[in-house]
């Protein structure tokens, strides 16, 4: 199990095998999914998510959706975590909870260290994020951690709101 990052509260580490289970609850609940445009999946279709997504993800790029784990509890609650996106050459910043962990400030926790990572660690120029126009919860967390609105557009059949982070100017 690769660990990535801390937190105060969390654990961000790679999905395995074991996690198919907790990964089959968060695409799969119509309430966490509402916005993704995912939802409905079989655990057969996670399964297959997991193995040719997430973890090709991981051997192709060096990062992905992470497992995001509450310390006090020692159980995935959710992911976060960028993501090579190839139909628009930009690496995306997504994160889901399960429900008893929304309004924490969980998600905002988990992103801010994965920005630094990915500036810092793997020296993206650019990260973007994709929400629903309607997902009013994650576009405060993106806004929380200095993304920009850059437009409003369709994406994979959704009305989204479309924003960019690029890393802060440091002196030489």
């Amino acid at each position: 199990m690769t660990i990535i990052l801390e937190t105060n509260r969390l654990v961000l580490r790679e999905f395995v095998s074991d996690d198919l289970f907790t990964f089959f609850r968060l695409v799969s609940d119509p309430e966490i999914t509402r916005y993704t445009g995912d939802g409905g999946k079989t655990l057969e279709e996670a399964k297959q998510g997991m193995e040719q997504r997430l973890f090709r993800d991981y051997q192709k790029h060096g990062y992905g959706r992470w497992a995001v784990v509450y310390k006090p509890t020692g159980k995935v609650i959710g992911f976060a975590g960028l993501k090579y996106l190839d139909d628009v050459n930009e690496t995306d910043l997504g994160f889901r909870l399960f429900k008893e962990h929304w309004g924490q400030g969980l998600a905002t926790e988990a992103c801010q260290p994965i920005l630094a990572y990915g500036f810092d660690v793997l020296e993206l120029n650019r990260i973007i994020a994709i929400a629903d126009v309607d997902n009013k919860a994650s576009i405060r967390v993106l806004e929380k951690l200095g993304f920009k609105s850059e437009k409003f557009t369709t994406y994979l059949g959704h009305h989204v709101a479309w924003y960019g982070h690029q890393p802060e100017k440091r002196p030489h």
